[in-house]
């Protein structure tokens, strides 16, 4: 009977890590970013007819800012231009973005910076980076996917060979996942990236400025790896349960 409840459990923590891996990587909203260029704020102010009319412009962008938004993930990197608002983040909801996005490829370009041209060594450095965190993402998806096949074979046969093997790929998934989560924290908050492109973007914008903050996907992944390795101990434990028993 404690046995059932074990398998049961045990497969409910891997069909939830199964699902909340999935989303993680296959969403595009790791990062959630939004930046506001303003090069004329600071120009001088007219005292003649137009003068009202430059006042009603600057209420109006105090008001409702045009800002340029993104959202990033494994697979692309979109930027899209509104209104800035209070709730700005729910911009990034697919239903409530503009048809006009700029939707790149995002496997090895490390956002932020640029382009190459910018600093050839900080860039060839971002690839390397980038190149390790995408490699993580896809070693630890395969392995939570082959775990989820691997489980549902043992189940109706009782092998305790498949157990072991499922609960070891959850383990594999969940240290990769961690990795991936640990080496995106890096990334945004420890390393000079930010910092490169807002000195890239001030060269061009004296105003400018950037807000950064996590998205869904990235809060998807910690509690993926969560399930992933509570669920690889269990099916570790219920594997040696098996042995025990039919030995």
């Amino acid at each position: 009977m404690k046995l059932h409840v074990a398998q049961f459990f045990a497969g409910l923590f891997g069909a939830l890590a199964t699902l909340f891996i999935l989303l993680s990587f296959g969403t595009d909203y790791w990062l959630l970013a939004s930046e506001t260029c303003n090069p004329h704020s600071n120009g001088p102010v007219t005292s003649e007819r137009g003068d009202i009319m430059v006042n009603q412009g600057q209420h109006q962008v105090s008001d409702g800012q045009n800002i340029t938004f993104h959202h990033e993930g494994l697979f692309w990197r979109c930027s899209f231009n509104d209104i800035m608002n209070e709730d700005n983040l729910w911009k990034f909801l697919i239903e409530n973005q503009p048809h006009a996005r700029v939707c790149k490829p995002a496997y090895l370009l490390p956002f932020p910076i640029p382009d190459e041209s910018y600093n050839t060594t900080s860039y060839q450095t971002a690839i390397i980076y980038r190149g390790f965190w995408s490699v993580s993402m896809l070693v630890g998806v395969a392995a939570v996917v082959a775990a989820g096949f691997i489980i549902i074979c043992a189940a109706p046969c009782a092998s305790h060979r498949l157990y072991k093997a499922g609960g070891g790929l959850y383990l594999i998934s969940g240290f990769f996942l961690l990795v991936v989560t640990v080496m995106y924290v890096i990334w945004i908050d420890i390393l000079d990236v930010m910092s490169l492109y807002e000195e890239y973007q001030s060269n061009k914008c004296s105003e400018f400025e950037l807000n950064i903050t996590y998205g869904l996907s990235f809060m998807f992944a910690p509690v993926g790896v969560f399930f992933c390795l509570l669920s690889g101990l269990l099916f570790l434990v219920i594997g040696h349960t098996v042995q025990h028993h039919y030995n």
